[in-house]
């Protein structure tokens, strides 16, 4: 194909990165994506065609130790030596065990800050860092030797070779986490890597995926009608702009209604879409979906109805456009990442999204415009098209809506209190500035009711719990903070307490003693800890818990003590917040350098 194709595979240079399983694999696409650089995340059994475009190859970081019997390795023959090659911690690691180097267990967990000490100035992946630098560690192996040919350019106080270069190769690993924030010049050295080594020009911008974008669409789409169905999410939002902007009148929206949507969410996403003067039919519905779940408690049934019910109410809708040739959907990286996975294709966590489109009979083709993006791409390019903010902005909404976030049956006085609730919330965590900090915040109605207090009486009324996410790599303690800042507000009509942390365990190494400490200054305990194990990710595959898919494993005793130490809980605490100055000081602490 010629340099002036459309096809953004082609006319943008990218950097491939090898998936070995890490925790930190996306974030270093993020991290290379912001440096305006294309790049795609492929597992590191399933390399693609090395075509013109590729630049460069990363290895990720695993959770997996080189030594282990079912390690993951991956054929190097036709990058090694021929394209600019960086391992990034157990990339690094296998790229010295793999050629005649030794890895063997350190003698302690390295996690946590470290100082690094540039051994080699005019190395071009460590130029312009200075002589010593802070850098993230997360390893529990160590590089004990390398090959002949391997050069050790920087080390820290307990590791020899933090990072070397293959002499005679564009080839390097580092043992540090460099697209982590605490990596104080993490940034640089990517730079180093991707613009320096690999030479890409830095011309992946949102301006210039529109339009390279638009022009696609319109070489694919021609005359033809395409069918989107809207959600009022900013993925969809995006890809219908987009979209009509390729195609303009050709594009139909439908918004569905099914009755599980957040308070006032219907009217107001309506509006929105018509002052973006997209063509869009709203159909309300909820009384079918509503029906069709009446006395329904298993999550996974209501989002097989919920799934059955939409493409049933859109099909209905769809086939009254004439001549409709294909099906638009907001489909964007994270999901087609998560479908190619390490270990196989994902667990179906959204069993209710109609992925692959309508019936059969509608005979429709897919047209994906987002799928190389992001969510913060994506959030990105909606400014560009000039999306209003509050739509780019919007609250990540699953599919199921509502109908998931009530644990139990379903009815519309549940479904009215929880609305009520998260627009509370949602209004809350706004008025506090921190929308903007938070990736994903929700209130859950619980199917647990509880003694409490109203004015001067007695209530018997249902558990809300309070959930917020965030994905960046200052861990979770920020968002926990911000949380029981709520809690404390509402404390004070005696209706909320905080019971304890659960620590969610993220990597082979967890800085047990950080959570801890930041537990006893909130003034409670850790209730528990939820363990990383491949069993989890294969009782999702099998669509099962782990008490039932493995119940004699070490994570289904940790899940049964858990769930003792929660029914068993009657003790609560109004949190005394933490100052973000003392959070910082709090990590420094625990994680010294």
């Amino acid at each position: 194909m010629n340099p002036d194709s459309s096809d953004l595979r082609y006319i943008m240079e990218k950097i491939l990165i090898l998936d070995f399983g890490s925790q930190y694999t996306q974030l270093i696409a993020r991290r290379v994506r912001e440096l305006s650089v294309y790049c795609e995340i492929h597992p590191f059994n399933k390399i693609p065609a090395l075509d013109a475009s590729v630049r460069g190859v990363i290895l990720s970081g695993s959770p997996f130790s080189v030594r282990d019997e079912n390690a993951p390795t991956s054929d190097l023959s036709a990058i090694k030596g021929k394209l600019p090659l960086l391992g990034v911690c157990y990339g690094a690691q296998f790229l010295a065990s793999a050629f005649g180097g030794e890895v063997q267990p350190a003698p302690s967990r390295e996690y946590g800050r470290a100082m690094l000490t540039v051994g080699d100035a005019d190395d071009a992946l460590m130029r312009g860092l200075p002589k010593t630098t802070q850098v993230w560690m997360s390893h529990g192996d160590t590089i004990t030797s390398v090959p002949a040919n391997y050069k050790i350019v920087a080390s820290t106080e307990d590791v020899r070779v933090a990072a070397f270069h293959v002499e005679g190769e564009q080839t390097w690993g580092i043992q540090f986490h460099p697209e982590v924030y605490h990596s104080t010049d993490g940034t640089q050295l990517l730079k180093n890597f991707v613009a320096g080594i690999c030479g890409c020009k830095q011309e992946w911008t949102s301006e210039s995926f529109v339009e390279a974008t638009v022009r696609e669409l319109r070489e694919k789409l021609g005359d033809d009608k395409v069918v989107l169905g809207l959600s009022g999410g900013v993925d969809s939002s995006v890809a219908a702009v987009l979209l009509h902007k390729a195609i303009g009148k050709n594009l139909y929206c439908i918004f569905v209604d099914s009755g599980l949507l957040r308070k006032n969410e219907f009217e107001d996403v309506l509006e929105s879409y018509k002052n973006m003067g997209l063509n869009v039919k709203g159909v309300k519905a909820g009384a079918k979906f509503l029906g069709d779940l009446a006395g329904v408690s298993d999550p996974e049934t209501k989002r097989k109805i919920i799934g059955r019910d939409f493409v049933e109410v859109f099909n209905e809708e769809a086939v009254q456009i004439k001549d409709v040739r294909w099906l638009a959907q907001g489909t964007i990286y994270p999901d087609v990442i998560e479908s190619v996975s390490v270990n196989g294709p994902s667990a179906t966590i959204k069993s209710h999204h109609n992925v692959g489109g309508l019936p059969e009979k509608m005979n429709l083709r897919i047209v994906e415009p987002l799928r190389l993006l992001f969510k913060d791409e994506v959030r990105q390019l909606g400014r560009e098209l000039g999306l209003p903010e509050y739509l780019v902005m919007r609250q990540p909404f699953p599919g199921p809506g509502l109908a998931i976030r009530v644990i139990g049956d379903l009815t519309k006085e549940k479904l009215d209190t929880l609305r009520d609730a998260d627009a509370i919330y949602r209004e809350e965590i706004a008025a506090a500035g921190e929308d903007q900090n938070i990736n994903q915040y929700f209130a859950v109605l619980t199917n647990t009711r509880s003694v409490g207090v109203m004015g001067d009486g007695r209530t018997y009324d249902y558990t809300l719990a309070l959930r917020a996410v965030t994905t960046s790599d200052f861990m979770a303690l920020y968002a926990a903070n911000n949380i029981c800042r709520g809690i404390r507000k509402y404390a004070q009509s005696g209706r909320i307490r905080l019971a304890g942390i659960i620590h969610n365990g993220r990597s082979s190494v967890d800085n047990d003693s950080l959570l801890r400490a930041f537990a006893a200054e909130l003034g409670t305990t850790v209730a528990g800890k939820i363990p990383m194990s491949p069993l989890i990710g294969q009782a999702e595959l099998e669509r099962r818990t782990v008490v039932d898919s493995a119940p004699d494993s070490a994570p289904a005793q940790a899940f049964r003590a858990l769930a003792s130490v929660l029914l068993d809980n009657r003790s609560g605490c109004i949190p005394e917040p933490m100052t973000d100055d003392g959070l910082e000081a709090l990590c420094r602490k625990a994680a010294p350098l």
